[in-house]
């Protein structure tokens, strides 16, 4: 054991009360209102989670309600010690041909308490990394919504580690990483709108498709068994988001301002067009409808709230709330089961939203970004393309191979009896309601 002065020094320090002589110098460039900022979204983040289940949880029918707010709510146990062991270094750690990040800070090695000057220049590298582990925590959540009432317990704790893994991890490399190759061919994503949306929207696809429709689709009555629930669950997710969005400025200032005002006002816009389309075309507006609506101009402007500013945030917004829309109608003459429209808010939601960017964004509101189209760069759009296309062959082709290797392997589908009963009491012995 070494022994001298300054080692002395700082252990009477610490065994007194005293502050150590080092811890000054050891956080003398973090800035304490940027990090309180990133730690009260990482928070806004984390609560999101909750929120998706709780939303999820009020569309399934009764017998499935705790089965479904569970898959989405284990997601903040398995991926987030998934993020501290591997996820992280794998995601944002030195790079390895643009490819993926190595395992230089597995478990965690070498994040401490210092900025880290290539992703979080005025807060402790851990402020960062519980911040994005938040996001690598929601997105395998959405993709439940597509199988929902249908897939084993077991086998989706193991799906969802894989596809973190295998499938979040990289793309997220590639997207937000300082040398991954999409992020160095420009495309921008501000706040996880291929990471994020279409990454877990086109997985859910594919996971609707490879496991194929619930008993009696379409031919059955499965209505939402607790709408209210589903507002409350909406209500959480618009709150959280803020901290999603805005939080993705990484310090507390004029940009997550903007990107605050232009998630708001898109999400207002999402749910005026959702309700007139709907309005339109079954000649009622619904509550169902206008949650849905709000989650989708949420989803639209996530890639571009950093980017765009308030009057193009509303046109995002609006937009994405009509289509998204029309995306659910159409599944059902596609013929797929996307049990809680996963793909056709989250899907097609993020795909708007790249494309959003790539017309509207503003190098004078984000200097860090480029002029989109309309801005007379007509590149950027070309880029966003590129980002929206590599997601989804990504995000489609991963969640297959894995699906398939489950399937083979364990099983990924309850059987028919356990279906008809329940997933609550089939696979968790539980009730959500006693009377």
């Amino acid at each position: 054991m070494r022994c001298n002065g300054v080692t002395v020094m700082a252990v009477s320090g610490v065994l007194l009360g005293a502050v150590p002589a080092f811890a000054e110098t050891a956080v003398s460039r973090v800035d304490t209102g940027d990090t309180a900022w990133v730690l009260l979204c990482a928070a806004l983040v984390m609560l999101m989670t909750p929120g998706l289940a709780i939303f999820y949880g009020g569309m399934v029918r009764r017998k499935n309600i705790l089965g479904t707010m569970l898959q989405s709510f284990i997601a903040l146990g398995v991926v987030s010690i998934q993020w501290a062991l591997i996820g992280y270094s794998l995601s944002f750690g030195p790079d390895v041909h643009g490819i993926i990040g190595d395992l230089s800070w597995a478990g965690l090695r070498g994040v401490g308490l210092e900025p880290n000057a290539d992703y979080a220049p005025t807060i402790p590298h851990q402020a960062f990394m519980v911040f994005q582990m938040m996001f690598a925590v929601i997105t395998p959540a959405v993709i439940s919504g597509a199988f929902a009432e249908r897939f084993k317990f077991g086998a989706y704790l193991l799906f969802i580690i894989f596809w973190s893994t295998l499938v979040y991890d990289p793309l997220c490399h590639w997207v937000w990483a300082k040398d991954g190759w999409l992020r160095g061919m420009g495309v921008l994503d501000f706040a996880g709108g291929t990471v994020v949306e279409i990454n877990s929207g086109v997985s859910a696809l594919a996971a609707a498709w490879f496991i194929g429709s619930r008993r009696g689709y379409p031919h059955e009555p499965m209505l939402p068994h607790n709408l209210p629930l589903t507002l409350l669950g909406g209500g959480l997710l618009w709150f959280g988001w803020f901290g999603f969005n805005a939080g993705s400025a990484v310090a507390s200032g004029a940009l997550a301002t903007s990107a605050f005002v232009a998630t708001h006002l898109a999400t207002a816009a999402a749910v005026m067009g959702w309700l007139l389309a709907e309005w339109k075309h079954r000649g009622k507006p619904t509550l169902l409808g206008a949650v849905s609506g709000a989650v989708a101009g949420l989803v639209a402007i996530t890639p571009a709230c950093g980017f765009v500013g308030p009057m193009a945030s509303i046109i995002i917004g609006f937009v994405a709330g009509a289509v998204c829309y029309g995306a659910v109608v159409a599944k059902f003459r596609m013929g797929y089961d996307d049990t809680l429209d996963a793909f056709g808010v989250h899907g097609i939601g993020g795909m708007i939203g790249m494309v959003g960017t790539g017309l509207f964004a503003a190098a004078a509101i984000n200097a860090a970004g480029s002029d989109g189209l309309f801005n007379g760069n007509a590149m950027l759009l070309g880029k966003q393309m590129l980002g929206i296309i590599v997601g989804a062959v990504w995000a489609f082709g991963g969640t297959c191979v894995i699906l398939k290797l489950l399937d083979i392997t364990v099983g990924i589908r309850v059987t028919r009896e356990e279906e008809t009963q329940g997933l609550d009491l089939t696979q968790h012995g539980e009730n959500a309601y006693t009377m």
